[in-house]
């Protein structure tokens, strides 16, 4: 197969960092009053109780983090995706998916983690604003509280993203090979909206871990990933790890709807605008 150019390589990472931004907004800001309670769900010990005010406390500044995060992802996925599927045979599609999902969620890390940081403290009412979470976190633990759980929010997204956007484009694929045409908005949206739900569900322990260890603080009563698995089985049973599990298929499951569906219209509309080229380059 002939070699990408610089161009198209230049072209499919603009447009995947226009897209995937412009999704990651209008999804997060859709469905945060879902993962506030979510969050407080996840966070509250024993058998207290969650607060329900306040549920956009947060927004602004974690916007601020996710717009450049969901274009970093998406502006890495897409020229990562499309190379190794030009590297591998057709029946190995879904490897390609897996890596590029987890080569696009270790590139988005770095901002997430912070964001993620700030809005889960922001949301269980320990800071008011993310300028005062930022400077506050920093002050108090050093620039390490502002990476608090990184290891377990790997734990959880390197694994969500991969899984969530093989499925996604695996069904995409098999779907088209069905219908024999490409797939309009409403129908990437339920593809999607299937993907996010399914993934979110298996991944809930892994979420639940990874808020336990970003909202403790300064605090430090899990010592790392597998002691807070333990004190957490421990002191509230296995069933504490699905915490959240409700709104959390939920939140995903729309925002899986939502974000490939803002997405896809993204792109096409993105393809309609560029020039034409003198070959048509092969998507998916």
């Amino acid at each position: 197969m002939e070699e990408e150019k610089p161009f198209d390589f230049l072209r499919i990472l603009f447009e995947g960092i226009i897209a995937g931004g412009t999704a990651g907004v209008v999804v997060e800001t859709a469905l945060y009053p879902i993962d506030t309670i979510k969050t407080r769900l996840q966070a509250v010990r024993g058998g207290g109780k969650i607060v329900l005010k306040g549920l956009y406390s947060g927004l602004a500044g974690n916007l601020a983090g996710v717009l450049p995060a969901s274009a970093l992802f998406v502006g890495v996925y897409e020229p990562t995706k499309q190379k190794l599927l030009k590297l591998f045979p057709e029946n190995l599609s879904a490897v390609a998916h897996l890596t590029a999902g987890g080569i696009g969620g270790i590139a988005a890390s770095l901002i997430r983690v912070p964001t993620e940081v700030v809005k889960q403290r922001m949301q269980t009412g320990q800071f008011t604003s993310a300028f005062d979470a930022v400077r506050l976190i920093a002050s108090k633990e050093g620039f390490k509280g502002l990476y608090a759980g990184y290891g377990s929010f790997l734990l959880r997204d390197l694994p969500f993203d991969a899984i969530q956007f093989c499925i996604y484009e695996q069904l995409r694929i098999g779907y088209k090979a069905a219908a024999r045409r490409d797939l309009n908005d409403p129908e990437n949206a339920i593809i999607g909206a299937f993907a996010g739900a399914f993934t979110g569900a298996i991944t809930t322990p892994l979420d639940v871990i990874k808020t336990r260890l970003m909202v403790q603080g300064s605090a430090n009563q899990y010592k790392g990933i597998f002691d807070c698995v333990q004190t957490v089985v421990r002191e509230e049973g296995p069933p504490a790890l699905l915490k959240g599990i409700g709104p959390r298929v939920l939140w995903i499951g729309i925002g899986g709807s939502i974000f490939f569906g803002v997405l896809e219209s993204m792109k096409r509309l993105l393809a309609q605008r560029r020039p034409q080229p003198s070959q048509n380059s092969k998507h998916d």
